[in-house]
């Protein structure tokens, strides 16, 4: 028991220590064990309870309620784009190495940091669709990984470094999914749209282009001195990395592999095609030599 009132007490002073104290007050900044909640309540839904609750229930119609969804984030990512960049990454922000502005100077940057950590929350909200549509095939490791690790980047962001240089995830990876919820607010408009939709492949090639400027831009301040803690550094190379990873990987089994399945079907009906004229052809002959055959021995008689 002393054990864990020391681990406590540990925690408490490592929060008072290094928390920014700007953001203490606000929603969720700092309380580790909401999120916590949050997160185990959200994948053991989706995992669980959810598919269990569905098990003997069709599926939900919520066509409307997902459009208005999407059109709130679209709306709502281009509004953190432009905060990201009026606050400061299109001002006196800079891309090789950029510390935490303090005080109230960075307070723009700051307010727009707790504001993606609590869309990062309501992205949850994409799996339970998911789960409560019955479309369990969407629910995969990428998808719940991706969906449960970026509200804790955001919480740390918020709690410890409300700005500075890992902002600029922030701002990336709200522009891509302006055009990642517009993507999915057309695609549900019906099949009549589909045909403006070819470019659905070049979403997850955005996102590997995301995940390699995040790595790079992490990475090459490793080796010398930022002002900005190294650790949460090391963290962003690693996660860009793994994503970029598990992004290839999908884009790999979905798009590339498909394909080729795609242009051996063709293949394999082209041959099949070419057999068959080939054997009609072939009948055609033998019919046609026949004929004469008997044709030749009439004569002959």
């Amino acid at each position: 028991m002393s054990g864990l009132f020391g681990l406590m007490d540990g925690y408490k002073h490592f929060m008072e220590k290094h928390s920014d104290p700007r953001t203490t007050d606000w929603f969720l900044s700092g309380k580790l064990g909401h999120l916590i909640v949050i997160l185990v309540t959200y994948v053991y839904f989706c995992t669980k309870a959810g598919p269990k609750y569905m098990k003997h229930r069709k599926p939900y119609e919520l066509k409307r309620t997902i459009q208005i969804y999407n059109l709130i984030q679209v709306f709502s990512s281009m509004y953190l784009v432009y905060e990201g960049l009026e606050a400061g990454w299109a001002t006196d922000y800079k891309f090789a190495c950029q510390p935490v502005v303090p005080g109230e100077k960075g307070m723009r940057m700051a307010r727009g940091v707790w504001l993606y950590f609590f869309f990062k929350l309501t992205e949850l909200l994409d799996t339970v669709f998911f789960v409560l549509r019955k479309k369990y095939n969407q629910v995969t490791y990428l998808h719940l990984y991706h969906h449960t690790l970026m509200p804790v980047c955001a919480w740390i962001g918020v709690t410890f470094l409300p700005g500075g240089h890992g902002t600029l995830l922030g701002l990336i990876n709200s522009f891509i999914h302006v055009i990642m919820y517009a993507y999915y607010f057309l695609s549900s408009l019906g099949p009549q749209y589909q045909k403006y939709l070819w470019w659905k492949r070049h979403l997850t090639k955005m996102q590997m282009v995301q995940f390699c400027i995040i790595f790079v831009h992490n990475f090459q301040v490793l080796f010398r001195e930022c002002g900005y803690p190294r650790p949460i550094n090391y963290l962003l190379c690693v996660q860009a990395a793994y994503f970029l990873y598990l992004f290839g990987r999908f884009y790999v089994k979905q798009y590339l592999r498909e394909k080729q399945k795609v242009i051996e079907k063709e293949s394999d009906c082209k041959e099949e095609a070419h057999k068959s004229s080939n054997g009609t052809s072939a009948a055609k002959m033998n019919g046609a030599v026949q004929t004469d055959s008997v044709q030749n021995k009439i004569k002959a008689n």
